[in-house]
């Protein structure tokens, strides 16, 4: 089984798709999956899932939903400024924090 891996994005963050079919919209993130490097983003990778009825589902039918993406495909967008930016690591009181490399302002409070 694979390990996880450090992601530069979390849960709840706003990001813009780089790459692929969906270039350049925005979302936020459902669901972080970090140990396959991939992140599930709302409105993004919408794929179509043909279900058979079952109790749960007795219709049936086709399902819409977001599929997962790999998270380098994905960048940050910082609350404070609205800029698609990198990231860095800052010391701050109790540990490290996400700061952004464009305004210099903590992302993680």
């Amino acid at each position: 089984m694979a390990t996880a891996v450090k992601m530069h994005v979390r849960k709840g963050d706003t990001v813009v798709v780089l790459s692929g079919k969906d270039k350049g919209k925005k979302g936020k993130i459902v669901e972080a999956l970090p140990k396959k490097s991939k992140v599930v983003v709302e409105g993004v990778n919408k794929v179509k899932r043909h279900t058979k009825p079952s109790q749960g589902n007795p219709q049936g039918g086709i399902i819409v939903k977001e599929a997962a993406i790999a998270s380098s495909k994905v960048m940050l967008i910082c609350p404070a400024c609205k800029k698609a930016t990198r990231i860095k690591k800052s010391a701050v009181a109790g540990g490290f924090a996400r700061t952004c490399k464009k305004c210099g302002e903590v992302i993680d409070k």
